[in-house]
């Protein structure tokens, strides 16, 4: 619906859609038709990034074509997000023309990123021109802000378009950029070239292209974290200002410790350097996104510099690195598609997130991004998250898995009930379980790093992707450890038990319980998160950011739940006081004591009312208690190799 006819595009609609009224609708080319054959040409792009601050960024591309009917792709399925999620829509401003001409399109009928047209005979190239809108706000992965005045960050798949009928991998591709004077840049690619202020690279395919994200700012800053290696890694952190970059040297020894970790862990290396692109800002999105020789890193502003938040967010880059052995080397035959419009199948996240989620963890502890008890801090608390989702009595683990493409982008309220990616948390502890079972079948002698070696260490060197399937995970696990362990896997994949899947953290010498007072991980991850989360007790998170006060979520069946909370509502009030985090501990406190029920005055839209919980156990906070007939396996995995 146009609520404004007066609209300044308007009359610039009216002409594109005159001209492409005369492009008969075609139905793009199936993604069963793409061919394993080399592309006949070389696409050339150039990415304009001197308006980057302004979140604008100007693309030219020129594509080698054949006289007769083409489509055109735009990335709608992007790797590592495991979902339609190409951000199609901030496309903007586009022309193809040839030859000085102007050609008229068609969007396909069916497949949104996919545009048709014909090419006149003569023509051997098109030159395609548009702008691309930088996200300003929200969203996930590529669709959160990616650019600030001090940096920006560039997923190649926002700003190419590439003809169909070809795997990615056979299509080649030359790249440029130019970036605002006196901005750095960094990523993946080689053979840099700079020459009156464009930076040209080497020719790779649109999937390594793709594959290799750039960032670039004003503040910069490259550390070596491997010297002396004949395998490059290198941490390269952009922010937006210069006080944000300040790594101490403790902190480059543990990265540095992580790396040789890694390797000892994996037993090869599938890549010819590794750049981490890391952006420390609280102007853009946070998140990781894999890729083969780097990986798209964004966290909070003052990760290095509050030693809280840097606790809390150790385990980013280990996740991420993890990810270029398993799930970028070694990738789930359904996520291993020939180009961007072939949907991806998630049934195997658990193993491509799930034990990347682990073993991430694991790094994160043997290099000492973590020390032991941070470990197991973080472990408490995912194991408490886990150990409250009702939803799994209708949803279980594999269905989060297969429903992964809705799952990235479902509202994050009543989680508990719908269930979300717990294929990562989750995950973890189903691969602690199997990691503890494998130690305790073999009298230690053997151990999940004999895995990891097996299926990731195969090929040294090697960057060609290598599928596999369900049968290969329990065929290797059986080669490390004889077990029924498809019977062991599945029976924990399709679970609808109540209570989550704690046996690993038990038969690691330790056990989940609670104390009235938080870990300091615990107390780090609510200023990170920026909420108070009485999830374990009340059953209810709430912001302690700019909407201090707002009920973020409810657990479903909890004591908030029944008194009638739902996420949404803002808490005014507890006990006749103005609501603070503070006073909700106090009503707590005092309603151990009393007994009687913790009266809140709450808004809901434009309405007020009182609500009353019964809870009366006080302070719950998860931590991890010694099981002393048990060996402490946890303690013997975390320690470094």
């Amino acid at each position: 619906m146009i609520k404004n006819s007066k609209l300044p595009w308007q009359p610039l609609l009216h002409v594109l859609l005159a001209a492409s009224a005369t492009v008969t609708p075609l139905l793009a080319a199936s993604a069963d038709s793409v061919k394993d054959t080399p592309y006949f040409g070389t696409l050339a792009l150039d990415v304009d990034l001197r308006d980057a601050p302004r979140k604008l960024f100007h693309v030219h591309e020129s594509i080698p074509v054949k006289s007769g009917a083409l489509t055109l792709r735009y990335p709608k399925w992007i790797p590592g997000e495991h979902s339609p999620s190409g951000t199609l829509d901030n496309v903007t401003n586009l022309k193809i023309s040839a030859k000085g001409q102007v050609l008229s399109w068609r969007r396909d009928l069916v497949d949104m990123f996919s545009l048709n047209l014909k090419v006149p005979d003569g023509v051997a190239q098109l030159e395609l021109a548009f702008d691309y809108l930088s996200p300003a706000g929200g969203g996930e992965f590529g669709q959160s802000t990616s650019a600030t005045p001090n940096l920006a960050e560039l997923e190649w798949n926002q700003v190419t378009f590439y003809p169909a009928g070809y795997a990615v991998r056979q299509i080649p591709v030359v790249s440029s950029i130019r970036v605002p004077s006196g901005w750095h840049f960094a990523t993946a690619l080689d053979s840099k070239v700079e020459q009156d202020g464009t930076i040209r690279f080497a020719q790779v395919s649109v999937e390594q292209l793709v594959d290799s994200p750039l960032f670039t700012g004003v503040n910069y800053k490259q550390i070596d974290l491997a010297p002396g290696a004949s395998v490059p890694v290198r941490l390269n952190v952009f922010g937006d200002r210069d006080a944000n970059i300040q790594v101490t040297p403790e902190q480059i020894a543990r990265h540095q410790a992580m790396v040789k970790q890694a390797v000892a862990l994996f037993g090869a290396q599938h890549y010819g350097h590794y750049d981490f692109l890391f952006a420390v800002s609280d102007k853009t999105g946070s998140f990781g996104l894999e890729h083969h020789q780097s990986s798209d890193d964004r966290i909070y502003a003052d990760f290095f510099t509050d030693p809280e938040l840097f606790a809390r967010g150790a385990g980013l880059l280990p996740h991420e690195y993890v990810h270029s052995w398993n799930g970028k080397f070694r990738r789930p035959a359904g996520l291993a598609t020939p180009d961007y419009s072939a949907p991806m199948e998630g049934d195997l996240l658990w193993v491509y997130e799930g034990l990347t989620e682990y073993l991430g963890n694991v790094l994160t502890a043997r290099s000492g991004l973590w020390n032991a008890q941070q470990y197991r801090d973080a472990l408490a608390m995912t194991a408490a998250q886990m150990d409250h989702v009702p939803g799994r009595a209708w949803r279980s683990l594999q269905d989060t898995a297969d429903a992964a493409q809705r799952l990235y982008y479902e509202p994050r309220a009543w989680v508990s009930s719908r269930r979300s990616v717990d294929y990562y948390p989750e995950g973890e502890l189903v691969w602690l379980d199997v990691d503890t079972k494998i130690r305790e079948l073999s009298a230690n002698k053997h151990s999940l790093d004999d895995f990891t070696h097996a299926f990731h260490g195969i090929d040294n060197g090697s960057m060609k992707v290598t599928p596999y399937r369900f049968d290969d995970v329990v065929a290797t696990l059986n080669g490390v450890q004889a077990y029924d362990w498809r019977a062991f896997l599945t029976q924990r994949l399709n679970s609808h038990e109540v209570r989550a899947p704690l046996d690993g953290i038990v038969r690691g010498g330790w056990k989940l319980t609670y104390s009235d007072t938080p870990s300091a991980f615990f107390k780090a991850s609510e200023k990170a998160n920026k909420v108070t989360d009485r999830s374990y007790s009340l059953g209810l998170i709430v912001s302690a950011g700019n909407d201090k006060g707002a009920v973020n979520d409810v657990i479903w069946g909890s004591p908030a739940f029944d008194a009638g909370l739902t996420p949404g509502m803002s808490i005014v009030a507890v006990a006749g006081e103005e609501y603070s985090s503070d006073e909700l501990d106090n009503a707590i406190a005092t309603a151990a004591k009393s007994k009687k029920p913790i009266e809140l005055l709450v808004k809901n839209s434009n309405s007020y009312s009182t609500v009353r919980l019964a809870w009366f156990d006080g302070q719950k906070y998860p931590q991890l208690t010694r099981v002393e007939w048990q060996p402490d396996r946890l303690s013997d995995i975390t320690a470094a190799h």
